[in-house]
């Protein structure tokens, strides 16, 4: 995966996408079945340098 960033951490330039298994829902919605959370990961400290929701059209109400 290819970036035109470094890591504030370290200054490293390769990097990873990995999702959670624990979707994000709104407060309000239980039940919903939300969106899953993509990070963005420095493989040579593994600090999260982003954290973004796959589809945010399913947090609106």
């Amino acid at each position: 995966m290819d970036y035109d960033k470094t890591c504030h951490n370290c200054g490293g330039d390769a990097f990873t996408e990995a999702m959670d298994h624990i979707n994000l829902r709104p407060m309000d919605k239980k039940m919903a079945i939300g969106t899953e959370k993509v990070y963005t990961i420095c493989l040579d400290c593994g600090e999260v340098v982003s954290i973004k929701v796959n589809d945010p059209t399913k947090l609106r109400d």
